[in-house]
């Protein structure tokens, strides 16, 4: 059985229900299946096909779906490139895929590097015409083959593929013990397809009949979210910690139609689980945890019942799924104790894309010798077993970080400085940023006596995906070393703010209104000074971020402004004049009232 093999036996049970919906689009089951044998086609006919790599670069769209779909018809696998990473990037990631075929739409072909494999464009790709019988007859292919592969950041400044087979992405989505899914249910695809959490968002809803409801394009905002939520009756719903947490806060109305949610990707906090199941009593909620390479989800803890601490469990582990907690001479350690988790199952990625090195570096033979040839894959994640059999998060056993829901490597941004020739050493690592978030802070050495920090930013931003840029770079003279000569992270200067890292020129603030903005904007992105045109994202500020700027901002200034105009207009002499106008649009509907 194949992910497509599964999905069509469902359009045969089902064939006039909705499938997908989503930006004025409604398909069926019948509608989706036939849709996509005629992608799949028109793929295999321009050379897609099994064991062979499609890449994709396009915004989130039904059409989207079905094109993945139909890759997966034609027996190949998908590569998802995120439109917002740098084309130095994207170039480098086609280059170690081997891609054969990359599908691109409009304005994303545009930013492509030219390269040996052929790009079609997805737009006529999607809506082109025809009959699609000749291709429907096709085998259902093989479930120990290939079905996507998903970049990850590497500690040596270089992106490693996760090639995941179909029978992983079966075992997340085939009878699972940690979720019910229903063709009654509605799912909410949000997550950028690029990022792990989409295949269950996707499959899990696709194979089991249910409606997947597609997040509209765009910056993922706590409003953006609630609108979908609320207008599409979504049910079951995935949302990033960091998104969680300020829905839970600011919009938790939103949450009144959802029967199961899920969080993860960071540490979620137990209040917030506490606050939203007691204002939901019966709502069912999960605490997914998992690497990319072992599909998805490891271990999840669902419950209707708010965690009994401030610690919320990791859960057990899923349907096809097994752990170990081993110390460092690979012995399972007792109940309570802190080891490493080790991942093994039918959810195990192949290994690294044409990486033989690096795959058996991480997914080594299970040590315990209970099942011949069975392989384990070593997360770097220090877990500890609860007495009621359940797992908690305990930290990293390296520097791995999460920013934004992104797993990053600080290591491979600390390479990629020290490839710089005015760079003698470099350390990057996670500070605190607004009420729950991170940012990275890089600290370099100059190579001689001064070092542009911003050229380095700006070529950090040409080969690093954003999430991964840091939002400062300080210049110091040494980096502090413990006493067995490592560097030692922890004595790297704290700053509440940052010191302006802009190449524009620093304009200062000429109103009131606008000293006030720029006084929350520092506050917010723990950067000083704040001038009336630098730009909020080019600052280090994030959708997240972006979304409690917004409220404090309207909180403290008592004004009132769309949300999105932040996008619109990301800084502070914008955003002032909007504020201004929209104060000129209330007087004058008062003045008109008293007319």
């Amino acid at each position: 059985m194949t992910i497509h093999a599964l999905f069509r036996a469902q359009a045969g049970r089902t064939p006039e229900a909705v499938a997908l919906s989503g930006g004025g689009t409604t398909m069926s089951y019948r509608h989706l299946d036939e849709h996509s044998d005629l992608v799949a086609g028109r793929l295999a006919a321009a050379g897609a096909g099994p064991e062979k790599v499609v890449a994709i670069c396009a915004d989130r769209s039904p059409g989207l779906i079905s094109t993945l779909l139909a890759v997966l018809k034609t027996g190949a696998a998908y590569l998802v490139l995120d439109p917002a990473d740098p084309p130095a990037r994207a170039e480098a990631v086609l280059a170690d895929s081997g891609a054969a075929l990359v599908l691109a739409s409009g304005r994303h072909a545009r930013r492509l590097p030219a390269g040996p494999a052929p790009v079609l464009r997805l737009d006529s790709l999607l809506t082109a015409t025809g009959p699609a019988t000749a291709f429907a007859a096709l085998p259902d292919g093989d479930p120990a083959g290939l079905a996507y592969v998903a970049y990850t950041s590497g500690s040596t400044g270089e992106a490693k593929g996760v090639a995941v087979p179909h029978e992983a992405v079966l075992r997340l989505v085939t009878d699972p013990n940690w979720i019910t899914v229903t063709p009654s249910d509605s799912l909410l695809s949000l997550a950028p397809i690029a990022f792990d959490a989409s295949t269950f968002e996707i499959w899990g809803c696709l194979t089991a009949g249910a409606r997947l409801v597609v997040q509209p394009a765009g910056p993922v905002t706590v409003d953006a979210v609630a609108t979908t939520v609320r207008d599409n009756g979504v049910t079951v719903l995935w949302l990033t910690a960091g998104l969680f947490h300020r829905l839970a806060d600011d919009r938790p109305d939103a949450l009144a139609g959802v029967r199961h949610l899920l969080a993860g990707g960071d540490v979620v906090s137990a209040e917030h689980v506490r606050r939203v199941l007691g204002a939901y009593p019966g709502m069912l909620f999960t605490n997914g945890y998992g690497p990319t390479e072992n599909t998805t989800f490891t271990t999840c803890w669902t419950s209707s019942r708010p965690p009994a601490d401030d610690l919320v469990p990791i859960g057990r582990p899923i349907t096809g799924t097994r752990v170990r907690v081993l110390d460092e001479r690979q012995q399972e350690v007792p109940t309570g104790a802190v080891g490493e988790l080790y991942a093994g199952g039918s959810g195990l990625a192949r290994g690294y894309l044409g990486r033989p090195g690096s795959t058996a570096e991480r997914f080594v033979p299970d040590p315990t010798g209970e099942s011949p040839g069975a392989r384990l894959y070593r997360t770097g994640d220090l877990v500890r077993r609860l007495p009621d059999g359940a797992y908690a998060f305990d930290g990293r056993a390296d520097d791995q970080v999460k920013i934004n829901g992104y797993r990053v490597e600080p290591r491979a941004v600390e390479a990629r400085l020290r490839a710089d020739e005015t760079v003698r050493d470099a350390a990057v690592v996670a500070r605190p940023a607004g009420a729950d978030g991170r940012r990275l802070v890089a600290y370099v050495v100059p190579a001689g006596s001064t070092v542009d920090t911003f050229r380095l930013a700006e070529n950090l931003r040409t080969h690093l995906p954003p999430y991964a840029v840091p939002a400062s770079i300080l210049p110091i003279p040494a980096l502090p070393l413990t006493p067995n000569g490592k560097v030692d992270r922890a004595a790297l200067p704290e700053l509440d703010r940052a010191p302006r890292d802009l190449f524009t020129t620093y304009v200062a603030p000429r109103t009131a209104l606008e000293a006030a903005l720029a006084d929350i904007w520092s506050a917010g992105l723990a950067v000083e000074p704040v001038g009336v045109d630098d730009d909020f994202f080019e600052l280090g500020g994030h959708s997240l971020l972006a979304a409690e700027l917004v409220r404090r901002v309207q909180r403290e200034l008592s004004v009132t402004f769309p949300a999105e105009a932040i996008y619109l207009q990301p800084t502070v002499a914008e955003l002032a004049r909007v504020i201004e106008a929209t104060k000129e649009d209330d007087r004058a509907v008062v003045a008109t009232d008293r007319a």
